[in-house]
């Protein structure tokens, strides 16, 4: 994942945003169902698939790679560009989350 550097294993039924929080990845979200935008990032390799018919994307976004990772499934191994993304292993102990994270 970048621009943190992270690489993880995941299983195939997870949205590549639960695979991320599995891995203790924090990704920008909101609504959990494709239509916000907020966790937008760009598939630098590999391809995945989305659970939903049409996420909230433009068909030339989709074409540049982007994808909705709440509702994108790895279909293989992936590079993403995710900007937002915060590694919770990394924070702080004063930044981690409610969790302890």
């Amino acid at each position: 994942m970048e621009p943190l550097g992270r690489v993880f294993e995941a299983p195939d039924t997870l949205t590549v945003l639960e695979a991320a929080g599995f891995a203790n990845l924090r990704l920008p979200r909101s609504c959990r169902n494709g239509t916000c935008r907020t966790c937008l990032c760009r598939v630098i390799e590999g391809k995945v698939r989305h659970t939903i018919e049409w996420p909230g994307l433009s068909a030339e976004e989709k074409a540049e790679g982007y994808i909705l990772p709440c509702v994108a499934v790895a279909e293989t191994d992936l590079v993403i560009e995710a900007p937002g993304a915060v590694d919770l292993d990394a924070s702080p102990p004063g930044k981690r989350n409610e969790n302890g994270r």
